[in-house]
C-alpha cells in the first residue's frame, strides 16, 4: 500500500498588482466574487483573477510584557494570504460572515483596503472604479444597505451593481433557461429552480450544510480515531484530506458494508503519514566494529549476570548461616517451632533438607562465578572467525535457517515467559487462580483449614511464591547475540531491531484514512449524521421539484446543474443520478451537468456580465444610491429580487407629520 505524506497548504503572499493595467484602463470594473471561503478578485476582461485568498484576517494579540514604543516586527492585522501559517493563527482569525451573510462590516472594510491596495489603488482619495460584487441569495436588505454604504461612502465607488454567485456561474456555463441549480457552498447549499430565465423565488430551498460542516465532521472523526495526534490533525490538513480522497458514495449502506471487509479495507485504504522525529541514523560500522561492538556487549552481560550471581550469593549464605544456627540450636534441645514457622518449615527434618538444597545452591553459584576466571577471554572474545563458519555437515542456506529457528524460539520462550510472570501476578487470570487453587488445596490438606485465599495477606504469600529466576537468562543472552551475529552476515532477509523499531515508530505517525472518506461527504444527503433535523440534499430536490407541475418539472430535471466547491468532491453527480432515479418516474429523463469549473466559474461569469447592457442597466450610482437608499437594487436575472422594507408605522406617522 502506498503511503502518502501528509499535505500542508501551501500559501504564497500576494504581490502589489501594477496600476492603472493597460489592457483594462481607467474605465475598467473591479469584479468582487465575496464567497464566505474565498474571495476571487480581478478585472473585466481578464481570463483569471488577479487575486484568490481566504476570506479571514488575523489580529495578533498583543504582546503586554513589551512596551508601546517597541517597534512591532509583523503587522498589526494579516489578511488573506499574509496569513502564511493559518493554524498557527487559528484562535485570532476573523471573518465577515455569519455563514453565507456579510454582518461584521469592521472586518469588511479590512478587507476591501487589502483587496484595493493589492490591486495598486491608493483608496485614500476613493476608488475611480465601478464594483461588480457578488452576494449570497436574498441577501437581507439590512446587510445590502451596510454594504453599499461602505462602498460608497468609505470608498467614493462611481457605481455598484450586485449578483449572485450561483447565477454567474449558470451564466457562465451557457444553460438553458430552465433548469434546477445545485449551488453547494461552504456554510450553506441551495436548491434553485429557474424557469424562463428568471428564479422561481418561492420555491427555492436552503440546507445549511456545507463544506465546512464536512471538514469539521471529518476533522472530529479523525481526532476521535487518532487521540495520541490530536495536535497534528488540525482542519487545514482535514480540509486538504477532504478534497483530496474524500467522495460521495453511489450506495452510502452498500459501502459501509465493503469497508467491512478486510481485503477491501486494504485495496482502498489512504495511508498518511504524518511529519515526525527521527533519531539519527546509527552509522554504517564495518565487519571489525560490528564484531568488537558485540564483544563489547558481551563482556556487559557477563558483568551484569556476575553482579547477579553474588547478590544471590550473598543472600543465600546469609540465610544458610540462619538455618544453621537454628539447627544447632534444635540439637541443643531448644524450642525451635517459631523460628522454624518464620522459614515455613513444618520439623527438623525439613529444616536439614533445605540446608542441604541452600548449600547445594551456594556451591553451584560458587563454580558459576570461579569458572569465567580461566576462560574470561574465550567468554569475552568469543573466536568470531569460528562462530561464522556453518558446520561441515550443513550448508549456508541450511545452518542460516537452523539459526533463524533458534533465535524464533529463544524470543518465543522470553515472550512465554514474560506473559506469564504478568498473569501470575494478576488475581483474575487462569494461571494464577490455577496456581492459587494448589496452593490453597496444599494450605486445607495441611492445616485442615478452608479461608486460604481470602485475605490480601494470602495473596502476597502466593506472590512471593510466584517469583521467578533469572539465573538461566545468561546462556539465552549469548545464543542470542550468537544468532544474531551469525544473521546479519549471511541472512540478507534478516532486518535489524533497530531499524525494525525506527519503521514502527513511522507507522504509529499514519493517519489510515478508510471509511473516514464517504462518512464527511455523506453529511450533505443524511445530516442526521452529526445532528441536524434538516432534510438532506435529495429530499430537498424531490421537494421543491413537487412545488410544480408535470410539464414544468421534467423541464427542470432535464437541466440539472451542480456549481460551487464542494461540487468538485468526487461522486456527487453520480449519486445524484442515483437519487434521482429513484424519485423521479421509471423512465423519466433527466441530465446532471457539473460546472466547467465549480468554484472559478462565479467570478467569470460576472466578469462576462461587465460586457453586456444589463450590467450598465443594473448600476447603482451615487445619486441612485443618495435617492433610494443603500438597500436598493436594480433587479436582473442573474441578480436577487428587491422586496422592499416595509416601513413601520413609526415611519408613517414620521412622513405624515
Amino acid at each position: 500500500m502506498e503511503i502518502s505524506a501528509i499535505e500542508d497548504l501551501k500559501i504564497i503572499p500576494d504581490v502589489v498588482q501594477p496600476y492603472p493595467d493597460p489592457s483594462v484602463g481607467r474605465e475598467g470594473v473591479i469584479v468582487i466574487d465575496n464567497g464566505s471561503f474565498n474571495c476571487r478578485v480581478g478585472w473585466m476582461l481578464k481570463e483569471k483573477p488577479a487575486l484568490i485568498f481566504r476570506n479571514i484576517l488575523a489580529k495578533p494579540r498583543k504582546d503586554r510584557t513589551k512596551k508601546d514604543l517597541d517597534v512591532a516586527t509583523v503587522p498589526v492585522t494579516q489578511i488573506g494570504n499574509d496569513i502564511v501559517n493559518i493554524e498557527a493563527m487559528r484562535m485570532q482569525l476573523r471573518t465577515q460572515f455569519d455563514r453565507n451573510v456579510v454582518t461584521h462590516y469592521n472586518v469588511q472594510e479590512q478587507i476591501f483596503d487589502y483587496i484595493f491596495g493589492k490591486l495598486g489603488i491608493s483608496s485614500e482619495n476613493g476608488v475611480p472604479h465601478k464594483v461588480m460584487i457578488t452576494e449570497c441569495l436574498f441577501n437581507p436588505n439590512y446587510c445590502r444597505s451596510l454594504m453599499s454604504e461602505l462602498l460608497f461612502e468609505c470608498y467614493d465607488i462611481p457605481g455598484l451593481s450586485y449578483g449572485v454567485d450561483s447565477l454567474f456561474s449558470y451564466y457562465s456555463n451557457q444553460r438553458a433557461k430552465n433548469g434546477l441549480i445545485i449551488a453547494t457552498g461552504y456554510h450553506t447549499t441551495h436548491v434553485i429552480p429557474v424557469m424562463n430565465g428568471r428564479i422561481v423565488v418561492e420555491n427555492v430551498r436552503r440546507i445549511n450544510i456545507g463544506g465546512s460542516n464536512m471538514i469539521a465532521f471529518l476533522h472530529r472523526c479523525l481526532q476521535l480515531k487518532y487521540t495520541f495526534h490530536l495536535n497534528a490533525i488540525t482542519l487545514s490538513r482535514s480540509e486538504v484530506l477532504l478534497h483530496k480522497y474524500g467522495e460521495f458514495a453511489y450506495d452510502y449502506i452498500e459501502a459501509l458494508q465493503k469497508w467491512a471487509s478486510l481485503e477491501y479495507y486494504d485495496q482502498n485504504v489512504k495511508k498518511i503519514q504524518l511529519p515526525f522525529n527521527q533519531t539519527a541514523a546509527t552509522p554504517v560500522l564495518t565487519t571489525e566494529q560490528k564484531f568488537e561492538k558485540k564483544k563489547e556487549l558481551s563482556r556487559r552481560l557477563v558483568e551484569i549476570n556476575a553482579r547477579r550471581r553474588e547478590e544471590r550469593l550473598a543472600q543465600d549464605e546469609e540465610l544458610l548461616i540462619q538455618l544453621q544456627q537454628l539447627e544447632e540450636s534444635a540439637e541443643d534441645g531448644d524450642d525451635v517451632r517459631e523460628a522454624l514457622a518464620e522459614h515455613s518449615l513444618k520439623d527438623v527434618g525439613e529444616l536439614k533438607r533445605m540446608i542441604s538444597t541452600v548449600n547445594a545452591r551456594v556451591d553451584k553459584t560458587r563454580q558459576k562465578m570461579n569458572a569465567p576466571a580461566a576462560t574470561s577471554s574465550q567468554q569475552i572474545q568469543p573466536d568470531t572467525d569460528k562462530l561464522l563458519q556453518p558446520p561441515p555437515n550443513m550448508t549456508v542456506a541450511e545452518w542460516v535457517e537452523e539459526t533463524r529457528r533458534k533465535r524464533d524460539a529463544i524470543i518465543e520462550k522470553r515472550q512465554a515467559r514474560r506473559q506469564r510472570k504478568q498473569d501470575l501476578a494478576k488475581r483474575r487470570t487462569a494461571a494464577a487462580q490455577e496456581r492459587m487453587r494448589i496452593i490453597s488445596h496444599l494450605a486445607r490438606k495441611e492445616k485442615g483449614s478452608d479461608d486460604f485465599g481470602m485475605r490480601d495477606e494470602d495473596w502476597d504469600v502466593y506472590k512471593q511464591i510466584s517469583r521467578e529466576e533469572d539465573s538461566d537468562n545468561e546462556n539465552e543472552n549469548e545464543r542470542m547475540l550468537e544468532c544474531e551475529i551469525i544473521l546479519k552476515q549471511y541472512d540478507a532477509t534478516y532486518e535489524d531491531p533497530l531499524l525494525t523499531m525506527a519503521g514502527s515508530a513511522a507507522e504509529l505517525y499514519q493517519l489510515h484514512v478508510g471509511v473516514e472518506r464517504i462518512r464527511a461527504p455523506e453529511i450533505l444527503f443524511q445530516p442526521s449524521i452529526i445532528g441536524s433535523y434538516e432534510a438532506g440534499l435529495a429530499e430537498t430536490i424531490d421537494f421543491v421539484l413537487k412545488l410544480f407541475p408535470d410539464h414544468q418539472r421534467s423541464c427542470l430535471v432535464e437541466n440539472i446543474f451542480l456549481t460551487g466547491g464542494c461540487a468538485k468532491i468526487r461522486g456527487l453527480k453520480e449519486r445524484l443520478a442515483r437519487e434521482m432515479r429513484e424519485m423521479l418516474p421509471f423512465g423519466a429523463r433527466f441530465e446532471i451537468e457539473l460546472a466547467r469549473d465549480p468554484v472559478l466559474d462565479a467570478w467569470n461569469g460576472a466578469s462576462k456580465f461587465c460586457l453586456t447592457e444589463t450590467f450598465r442597466q443594473s448600476l447603482i450610482t451615487r445619486s441612485t444610491y443618495d435617492e433610494c437608499g443603500g438597500e436598493y437594487i436594480k433587479e436582473h436575472v442573474h441578480g436577487n429580487v428587491y422586496f422592499p422594507t416595509p416601513k413601520s408605522s413609526v415611519d408613517e406617522q414620521q412622513m405624515m407629520g
